[in-house]
């Protein structure tokens, strides 16, 4: 018989003192111990959760996908913000996994960026190990997956992954709480409602390609107009049996003025009063 080691409920030792380790203290690592001061309170985990809520950044962005007879199209924007502060105009929100895959970036750019090469990494171990490519449902499991693994370590993703297999065309939403959802029509982001005003008024099963990146491209503009937080380039990207192709890139200060040449046509134009 042997006696259980029970000191691990005791939330006063340490993991080091579980395992019976001899660590060297931070002062023999030539590493000075006040830059390890611990916060002046009574329990430091409580502490913790409640600090990292006054810390979490403030997002911005909108991204949107939909499934349409003749494939899928995903329009996104480009500005990444830190409240009211813009840090760039020019940030490339959609990750091409491979020839039929791509991804969405909304939340923290590093994680989105990180993780989805990531995935892009797991995905070509697949098709090594399998002879084949990898489907879109399996793809997004694999990253919600990595995502719940993670969950609750202040992640930040809400992202979709897009593509076409031998089964058609797919679209999926996955998040940093591992959440994953199979849908046709999707948009994500600070800016999410502008354009899903847009796209669920306007969209068709049987549109034409023109119309669905029209659409796509539309919906991104009236997002960027509305909310602060999105804005730059509209670029979008249809996914189609033979992979993606980028089929536009503008301005969205260049379709301000393409969509309302008479400024007051604009929606936001004031009637007179009577």
């Amino acid at each position: 018989m042997f006696d259980l080691n029970l000191s691990v409920l005791d939330g006063s030792k340490t993991s080091a003192a579980f395992m019976g380790m001899d660590l060297p203290s931070a002062g023999t690592l030539g590493i000075p111990l006040d830059s390890f001061a611990m916060p002046a309170v009574q329990d430091v985990d409580s502490f913790e959760r409640e600090v990292i809520e006054m810390v979490k950044p403030c997002h911005g962005t909108t991204t949107l996908g939909f499934i349409f007879e003749h494939g899928v199209i995903i329009a996104v924007d480009s500005r990444a913000t830190m409240g009211s502060y813009i840090s760039s105009q020019t940030v490339k929100k959609v990750i091409e996994i491979n020839g039929f895959l791509l991804g969405t970036m909304a939340g923290g750019a590093a994680d989105c960026q990180f993780w989805q090469r990531n995935l892009g990494r797991q995905c070509r171990l697949y098709e090594l190990n399998n002879g084949k490519r990898i489907s879109v449902r399996a793809a997004s499991k694999l990253l919600s997956n990595t995502m719940f693994s993670y969950r609750g370590m202040g992640l930040s993703m809400g992202t979709m992954v897009a593509g076409y297999d031998p089964s058609g065309p797919g679209l999926y939403y996955v998040d940093s709480d591992g959440q994953r959802t199979k849908g046709e029509r999707f948009s994500v982001g600070s800016g999410s409602l502008y354009a899903y005003g847009v796209l669920d008024a306007g969209y068709r099963w049987d549109m034409p390609v023109e119309e669905a990146i029209e659409l796509g491209r539309r919906s991104i503009y009236h997002a960027t107009f509305r909310d602060c937080a999105s804005g730059g380039t509209v670029s979008v990207y249809h996914v189609t049996k033979d992979g993606w192709t980028k089929v536009a890139g503008d301005d969205v200060t260049e379709l301000h003025y393409q969509y309302y040449p008479d400024p007051e046509q604009h929606p936001t134009t004031a009637n007179p009063v009577v």
